[in-house]
This record gives structure tokens, sequence and C-alpha cells, in this order.
């Protein structure tokens, strides 16, 4: 009886060691699993920035695609004090609300300052640039490397519309609606109307 207590007294301790690492491995996997859920269940969202004046098919088949890639697109007006929009910056919104605004997963905005800032205030991780031909790289690719420079942590991807829209621009469309072309191959119908508003 004597003899066999130090064997209990040992199984004792050796059971109190195996319970404390059991629970330690129990902790550490439950974090690891949270952890784990947290980045997995962080919406990966993008900004496709741009002036969009106006909307364009071009600007519609890259958010389509870019759509593809993440979990919300959100498409920013800038507010460009250099430029002089044909639009203002509300019809531009309300343009983009009556088109892009109506695809899944696509949220407009407005912005003004630092692209980079208002992609981390919107906690995206990309941005997505319209390539259109190779005379478009030159500047995009500037802009890009500006962005990675004031915040690594934004990330730029380039995304090529379909063949048919890559001679496609905002500026091309307004110039044949001001000469009395025929743009609603070009555009989506309420654009092509408020086109032929400000022309007619």
């Amino acid at each position: 009886m004597t003899k066999s207590i130090p064997r209990f007294r040992h199984l004792s301790i050796r059971a109190y060691f195996v319970n404390r690492h059991s629970w330690f491995v129990f902790l550490l996997n439950a974090l690891f699993i949270f952890q784990f859920l947290c980045e997995f269940s962080k919406m990966r969202r993008a900004i496709y920035p741009g002036s969009f004046d106006p909307i364009t098919n071009g600007h519609l088949d890259v958010i389509e695609r870019a759509r593809k890639l993440f979990d919300e697109v959100v498409v920013a007006v800038a507010h460009n004090d250099e430029k002089q929009p044909l639009f203002s910056l509300k019809d531009r919104l309300d343009l983009l609300r009556e088109t892009a605004g109506k695809i899944d997963n696509v949220r407009i905005a407005e912005f003004e300052g630092l692209l980079v800032e208002f992609a981390r205030k919107e906690e995206a991780g990309a941005v997505i640039r319209g390539l259109r031909a190779v005379s478009d790289f030159e500047f995009e690719f500037q802009m890009a490397l500006m962005n990675r420079k004031l915040d690594s942590a934004v990330e730029t991807i380039f995304l090529m519309p379909k063949e048919e829209y890559t001679y496609l621009s905002s500026r091309i469309v307004k110039e044949i609606a001001r000469l009395g072309g025929d743009v609603s191959g070009f555009v989506p119908a309420c654009v092509a109307k408020a086109l032929s508003r400000k022309f007619g």
C-alpha cells in the first residue's frame, strides 16, 4: 500500500501537466482559428476612381471585371478643380447610380484629396485602373508607383476592357455628341440622353 502512493502521486502530477498542456493547445488552436476567421471574413474591397464625365460602356466593362475579383467595388468620383467637367458632380453621381450603382456589390461614392487616404478610410486593399492602350500605361504606371510610395498597403490592379472598348474614352464620346453624332453604342441610354440635352 505504501509503495503504491508514489506511483499514484506520479500519475496525478503527470495528469495535471497533461491537462495543462491540453488546455494550452486548445487555447492556441482557438486563437489561431479566430485569427484565420477574421482574415478570411475580411471583405476584399477595391476602389475604382475617376472623373466619369460621363461614364461609358468601357467603364462598366472594367467594373464588371473588377467585381469578379473583389467582394465590393467602390466607384469613386474625384473632386478635381483642375478639370472643367461637362457634367456637375451631382449629375455624374446620379448617372453612376443609375448605371453602375445597379450592379451587385458596387457602391458609388465621392472623394477629394489623396486617393490612398480615401482607400485607407474605406479599408480597401486595391485600386482598379483601366488600361485601354499602351499610351495609357506610362501615366498609370507612374501614378501606381507614387501611390505605392504613399501607402505600400494599397495595391494597383490594371484591368483591360473588351477590345471593342479600347478606343473609347469620355473625351471622345463628348466630342462625338458635341458634333451631333450617335453615341448610343458607347454609353448607357441614360447617359446618351443626358449628352443629348447638353448638346441638343
